[in-house]
């Protein structure tokens, strides 16, 4: 039976415990387990079946966590032997540094599921050989949180292409462990100390006066028409809303043509106008009547020359508007 068979039913006993989310930005932590080489490669390649391809491994890490769901992690691993079941077949023996992001969700309150990937700086030891270099690395692991700095990991880590393929033969590894894990750096709670009660002397407010400006629009009309447009009903708008929210306003609403027609007829299209503007504003916002002052004055008061079109067009008006006030606030 190999020695990994009785390292994960450990592992996965220590697993079930409860994990509290850390604050703590530095953590530092050991991890035992077993390794499992496969995928030979090179001069150990046809010894496969005298192999025993099962051993101890372990090692020590320290990480910091630079935003929750990232840490940078980095530590020595110890990936045990690879033996030959024959007396004097010699081993394949590695080590080294591991460098590695660590990215983490958290599945519950009291548990981490992570992912880590990287690179692995090994020395591999084969006999009377040895080789350095530096290697692809990948991992998956759960953790539980005992407290917010102790916390407890099961995890998995595969090391691809370990070693020289024809000076010391060439491997990858598994590695399955649990890790226990300490973290520190989180800021201390500040307390909080109530003030004392003050009583406060009572406060008089006094009344602000606000200047409320005049409000006027100038609505034209087309030639013989008492029509209001779509045009004139969105310039009332703000007019209509003064109204509402000021129940106390006046609304004035004077009427004006241009010189075209008989005096008489323009004094009383001058006045429906007016009479439409006032109607409108009654009927569509609950004005009442009583609130709007309606005149006609004709072609008695032009703002422009009634010589041409341009300026007989600017005459053809209705004037709303509502004197300033002052209000209390």
């Amino acid at each position: 039976m190999s020695k990994l068979t009785y390292v994960l039913p450990l592992a996965l006993l220590i697993s079930g415990a409860a994990h509290a989310v850390s604050d703590n930005p530095w953590y530092a932590g050991a991890r035992i387990g077993g390794t499992h080489y496969n995928n030979f490669e090179g001069i150990i390649k046809g010894a496969d079946d005298q192999l025993d391809k099962d051993d101890f491994g372990g090692g020590v890490f320290v990480g910091y966590n630079f935003v929750p769901w990232f840490a940078l992690e980095g530590g020595y691993t110890h990936l045990g032997k690879l033996k030959s079941k024959v007396d004097g077949g010699g081993s394949f023996e590695t080590q080294g540094i591991d460098l590695v992001g660590k990215f983490t969700w958290q599945a519950m309150d009291s548990f981490d599921l992570f992912a880590k990937a990287g690179g692995y700086g090994y020395k591999v030891k084969a006999g009377n050989e040895k080789e350095n270099g530096f290697a692809p690395t990948a991992g998956v692991g759960a953790e539980y949180f005992f407290t917010d700095n102790l916390s407890t990991r099961l995890e998995y880590q595969y090391y691809f292409n370990l070693g020289d393929k024809d000076k010391t033969g060439r491997i990858d590894a598994q590695f399955y462990g649990i890790s226990l894990v300490y973290g520190w750096g989180a800021p201390a709670p500040v307390a909080v100390v109530e003030p004392e009660p003050v009583l406060a002397e009572p406060v008089v407010v006094e009344p602000v006066v606000v200047q409320v400006e005049p409000l006027t629009q100038l609505l034209p009309f087309a030639f013989d028409s008492n029509a209001l447009s779509q045009a004139d009903i969105d310039r009332l708008q703000p007019i209509a809303q003064r109204l509402v929210d000021y129940p106390e306003t006046e609304l004035f609403v004077i009427g004006h043509t241009d010189s075209r027609g008989a005096d008489a007829y323009n004094q009383k299209l001058s006045e429906q106008r007016a009479d439409v503007v006032a109607g409108y504003l009654a009927s569509h916002f609950n004005i009442d009547a009583n609130r709007i002052k309606t005149e006609g004055r004709g072609e008695t008061q032009p703002i422009a020359t009634n010589d041409n079109e341009e300026g007989r067009a600017q005459n053809r008006r209705v004037e709303v508007y509502t004197p300033g006030f002052e209000v209390q606030q």
